[in-house]
């Protein structure tokens, strides 16, 4: 089957840097990351840090409020920055023509406890609580609803690589004819449950995170949402490779040597029909805990002879789970679409950390503040995130400048 041109023609996006591109990118690259918000308080009753979205987010309209939750509250909130776009895009191609994919690891659990805490308190469920805000599939169910797109529409749940392999499938869906166009991303937010579940692998941090360092803490989790459009088009932004796989060595631990991730990233190459010289920027996953960075340092040294750019965004916006591979695809997105100077350079992400090598892994090739790369003629891009139980999968988005 002949691969089809998959742009990415419209992205939205709130996170702990805010819900702006100009706003994000400014701070992602000039700042340095801020200090954190107390995280959920956990059964052991440690301290750590996350970093939450502290804005006033999109209110969802009262005939859909059986999906009232914070989830789709980030979800929406970044919706409406590409709705007009998607407006058009109904008007155009039918309600039955266009799909959504979407990825989390938590939906709306967040509503759950707080309706489990009320039941404990007063004996019944509070009345605005449903099984809908919930349930894995009520996010891509709440998009279809709120968007009024009437064709396929589910959600993916691979824990942290959920809503990167939302784009394999939305592009399934456009190479099959079965939809025109699709609203494809992810959205998580904090809860007591998962931020438990970490504390109990002993991987949360109450400094900010300092991926590849000797001296890392752990993760910081973070909350937040990104979605985009993708339809038929040779312009743009373009989805050029996707690869996954399933290492399944272990359920929380990631294969120490590395394969699985490297094998995502080959795939990635291979569907992309590209060398691995070719990748001007890698954007890790980059957890900041020492068995994630050791397999991704081991991964990265085996899929590139000659490493290209690497930088963990997570400090700043933190680990946001079901919607880090959707946030970081965003963030290349919005690097793509930055080179219009007229010196046709990016600047890229600066891999924020205290600079102390450890000497047990691969070095990687960093990226320092206020390094860049050239735009003259195609940049390309690749993303990768690495989920419990060996879930992995890594993006390739280019875009050629003439």
């Amino acid at each position: 089957m002949k691969k089809e041109f998959c742009r990415l023609s419209a992205m939205g996006m709130v996170s702990a840097l805010g819900d702006s591109h100009a706003e994000i990118l400014k701070r992602l690259l000039d700042e340095v990351p801020s200090s954190l918000s107390e995280g959920p308080k956990l059964l052991n009753e440690r301290k750590f840090g996350v970093r939450n979205v502290e804005l006033p987010l999109a209110q969802i309209p009262q005939d859909l409020k059986q999906y009232r939750c914070r989830n789709n509250e980030l979800a929406l909130t970044a919706f409406k920055q590409i709705e007009e776009h998607v407006a058009a895009l109904l008007e155009s191609h039918g309600d039955f023509r266009m799909g959504v994919v979407m990825g989390t690891s938590t939906s709306g659990m967040l509503s759950t406890e707080q309706a489990l805490a009320f039941r404990k308190e007063n004996g019944h469920f509070p009345q605005e609580f449903d099984y809908a805000q919930h349930e894995m599939n009520g996010l891509a169910d709440f998009i279809a609803a709120y968007s009024g797109i009437t064709g396929p529409a589910y959600t993916i749940s691979t824990a942290c690589s959920s809503s990167a392999k939302v784009f394999a499938s939305a592009r399934a869906l456009l190479d099959m004819e079965l939809c025109d166009a699709v609203v494809v991303g992810g959205s998580d937010s904090l809860c007591e449950f998962v931020s438990n579940g970490f504390a109990s692998l002993e991987v949360l941090s109450a400094e900010v995170s300092n991926p590849m360092s000797r001296n890392r803490k752990g993760i910081n989790l973070g909350e937040g949402a990104c979605v985009f459009v993708m339809e038929r088009s040779p312009d743009g932004v373009q989805l050029r490779g996707v690869g996954e796989s399933c290492d399944a060595h272990h359920m929380s631990s990631p294969e120490p040597h590395g394969y699985g991730a490297q094998s995502a990233m080959q795939n990635a190459l291979k569907n992309a029909e590209m060398n691995p010289d070719e990748i001007q920027y890698l954007n890790l996953h980059g957890t900041g805990t020492r068995l994630n960075d050791e397999m991704e340092a081991r991964a990265v040294k085996n899929t590139f002879p000659s490493v290209p750019f690497c930088s963990s965004t997570k400090p700043s916006f933190g680990h946001c789970l079901g919607a880090a591979g959707s946030i970081e695809a965003g963030i290349c997105w919005m690097l793509l679409n930055s080179a219009t100077n007229s010196e046709r350079q990016i600047t890229l992400p600066p891999h924020y950390w205290d600079e102390k090598v450890d000497e047990n892994f691969p070095e990687l090739d960093l990226v320092s503040p206020g390094q860049s790369i050239s735009a003259q003629s195609e940049v390309n891009l690749m993303s990768s995130s690495f989920g419990f139980g060996g879930n992995n999968f890594s993006l390739i988005l280019g875009r050629s400048f003439d």
